[in-house]
């Protein structure tokens, strides 16, 4: 199947998409990895679609002494192959590594992947887990959100209507943060049935634990270094967010979660 006719506009600033944007039922294109199969299949129909891939704001990358603020258009593979610099001791290229295959990681980009929300990828579960948070652009201005509040449900986000995803700020983490992921899948390169992503940064007084590929938004535990300890309090926050009705599937997420936790405790099964 042909996507449905659509007019095409490549800004030349970011000023431009926004007023492009702002047209009605407009629809911003950067890698097009979650974009172009919808099209095909015509489940999104956009009357113009607005090219912000090339747009130098969404290119760049701002370092800080309390994190580093990344834009939106900074590819999987970027991550993957350390040509930007990471605000934490590699926990974003082991991430990136594992995304589908190399050539949706060459054009899939991190802020497209928020955008979409696919509670199966793999960049909204990490970054709710390191604390990360949503630079946002539109008609009213700017503004920013963590990545869980901005992730509002299974394909849904805080976006507004004309507004568009700038950047991406990720927290810096200490010499000795530990991350633990895990994710299950039927074969590599698919979405996850099941994951979990945990971090530790004692340094911080961090310790965040996320469960993604749910039915809705990811599972956040702010406070996880009880929670990690106490399988019965894991649980509890399972059956609370509706996770326990299949038991076939809470045994998947339960093991997800033991291995993503072990992973803080062994090197060998974090690399």
């Amino acid at each position: 199947m042909k996507a449905a006719r659509f007019d095409y506009e490549r800004p030349a600033d970011l000023a431009g998409a926004l007023a492009a944007l702002g047209q009605g039922g407009a629809k911003p294109l950067s890698g097009g990895q979650s974009l172009g199969p919808m099209l095909n299949l015509r489940l999104a129909r956009p009357p113009l679609l607005v090219d912000v891939g090339r747009l130098a704001p969404l290119r760049q990358v701002e370092e800080g002494a309390e994190g580093t603020l990344f834009g939106a258009g900074i590819t999987h593979a970027e991550f993957e192959d350390g040509a930007v610099p990471d605000p934490t001791p590699g926990f974003l290229a082991r991430i990136a590594r594992g995304i589908a295959y190399r050539a949706v990681r060459n054009r899939g980009t991190m802020g497209g992947s928020l955008a979409h929300a696919d509670p199966a990828a793999d960049w909204p579960t990490t970054l709710a887990a390191l604390g990360a948070r949503v630079h946002l652009a539109g008609p009213s201005g700017t503004r920013e959100l963590p990545v869980e509040d901005f992730i509002l449900g299974a394909f849904e986000t805080a976006l507004q209507d004309g507004e568009i995803v700038t950047g991406i700020f990720v927290p810096r983490c200490s010499a000795g943060a530990r991350f633990g992921y895990r994710k299950s899948c039927r074969k590599v390169g698919e979405f996850a049935e099941a994951m979990c992503a945990v971090l530790a940064d004692p340094a911080r007084g961090v310790h965040r634990l996320v469960i993604g590929a749910t039915e809705a938004r990811q599972i956040v535990i702010a406070d996880a270094a009880a929670a990690t300890s106490d399988p019965a309090t894991l649980d509890d926050a399972l059956r609370a967010a509706g996770l326990a009705a299949d038991p076939a599937s809470l045994r998947l997420r339960q093991a997800v979660i033991r291995q993503a936790v072990a992973a803080l405790e062994d090197e060998s099964l974090s690399a």
